[in-house]
């Protein structure tokens, strides 16, 4: 799996499956993590709704910030009020600090089988991510699935 080398066509399509999400669900930001392949450092590749470049100098250690827990459980993951109702520092959520998000939801995106990205949507607002918008984002992390292991 090398995501460095994803064609340029690929790249716009994961582009557009970003901007699909920003635009289905409201949201502020949505960021796509994936783990690099020659390490277990974890790096954010795509974003629609940034307010900024900064979400792609950051890299997090497996099991650290957003993207490197959720990879690392498997499991997704909710923050609301941040940084107010999160376990550690804020410094250990550098998207969070990146886009000031408020609340956020992240899921796995698998490669058979495997935990190795994440699709993550967040609100800089006080507006919290309900159950319907969480579904959709698992949804659309499935779809990316799809898209990711024809590109790779």
């Amino acid at each position: 799996m090398e995501y460095k080398e994803c064609s340029q066509a690929g790249n716009g399509q994961i582009d557009q499956a970003c901007e699909k999400v920003l635009s289905e669900l409201e949201c502020d930001f949505v960021g796509l993590a994936l783990q690099n392949t020659d390490g277990p450092d974890v790096r954010w590749h795509y974003a629609a709704g940034n307010s900024n470049e900064k979400y792609k100098r950051i890299t997090v250690r497996y099991g650290k910030g957003i993207a490197g827990k959720v990879i690392s459980t498997g499991r997704p993951m909710y923050l609301e009020n941040f940084p107010e109702n999160i376990s550690g520092k804020a410094l250990e959520y550098p998207i969070m600090l990146a886009e000031s998000l408020n609340f956020a939801y992240a899921v796995p995106i698998h490669f058979k089988g495997i935990p190795k990205g994440v699709l993550l949507i967040g609100n800089r607002t006080g507006q919290p991510i309900n159950e319907g918008e969480q579904s959709t984002v698992r949804s659309a992390a499935r779809r990316l699935e799809e898209k990711l292991s024809s590109l790779i």
